[in-house]
Order: structure tokens, then C-alpha cells, then sequence
């Protein structure tokens, strides 16, 4: 399960819609709906929110917006009531490792869109999320990524 902290409109297409999948299982994880996955470490920032499910609803809506933008179907119905108000943070060094994490995949997956992002140091947040300094975040399961140079480390 990999719930971005990167806003959605940087995933290609087999990114966005296993986003959209990943959190409408999150979404069942966090209201007891299901066994599987209760200990993930993705969950545990929307688990800190003061509504658990209204933070994984809100973080679904930017990712339905997104589809929508884009055209695709996404089943809106899915989706719970949200406050609009909620608001996780986020470490630089948590974008920067998602960012690279990404920058990976679209290289393999989507060249046109690594070819657009390859530059960028770190990617913008998804909108729900308020950007502070630090390390890669604790609950982030760090892989080794190639070409990630002293980054990597940087926990």
C-alpha cells in the first residue's frame, strides 16, 4: 500500500487509479471494515488525524478530482463526508524520498513524465498535507533507490 504524499496529478495512470484502490482500502481499514492491513505503517498519520476517516475521505476526494481531470470514471459514490478541514503534515525529506520513489517508477512506466519531472527536487504535497522540515517520516518503509546518491540516507 502506498498512499502518496505527493499530490496525484504527478502519478501516471497505472499510478493514479492503484492510488484510488490503495485508499478506498485504507478507507475500510480505518472504519474496522476489514482484517487485512490494520497495521500498516501508511495509516498511521490518518490514524493521528482527529477523524481517522474524515482525513482518508478528504485525501480520496483530491484523488477523485484528479481522475476526473483527467477523465477517467472513478466511482464518487465511494466516497464519505469530509470536513474539508483537515490537515496532516508532511517532512521535506518524506517528499523528496516519495519524489525519487516516483521518479523511479515513471521511468519505467511513463518516460514522457519522467522527462517532465526529472528536475525537480521535490514535488508538490497532495493538497490536504502542510509541509514541515524534517527526515523521511518514521512509519516510511525506506527501500534503497538507484541513482539516489547521499539522499538515501536520510533518515
Amino acid at each position: 500500500m502506498r498512499l502518496w504524499s505527493i499530490h496525484p496529478r504527478y502519478l501516471d495512470a497505472k499510478g493514479l487509479v492503484a492510488l484510488w484502490r490503495e485508499a478506498l482500502l485504507a478507507r475500510k481499514v480505518l472504519a474496522g471494515e476489514t482484517r487485512g492491513y490494520r497495521n500498516h505503517p501508511q495509516l498511521e498519520r490518518f490514524r493521528r488525524a482527529a477523524s481517522p476517516l474524515d482525513a482518508i475521505n478528504e485525501y480520496l476526494e483530491a484523488v477523485y478530482l484528479e481522475a476526473e481531470a483527467r477523465g477517467y470514471k472513478f466511482d464518487r459514490s465511494k466516497l464519505g463526508a469530509y470536513s474539508g478541514h483537515t490537515t496532516i503534515t508532511v517532512t521535506t525529506g518524506q517528499l523528496e524520498y516519495e519524489t525519487l520513489h516516483l521518479l523511479e517508477k515513471l521511468k519505467r512506466r511513463d518516460p514522457e513524465r519522467y522527462d517532465r519531472l526529472k528536475g525537480v527536487k521535490i514535488l508538490d504535497p497532495h493538497p490536504m498535507f502542510l509541509v514541515v522540515e524534517g527526515g523521511v517520516e518514521p512509519w516510511e518503509v525506506v527501500k534503497p533507490t538507484r541513482g539516489a546518491g547521499p539522499r538515501s540516507g536520510s533518515r
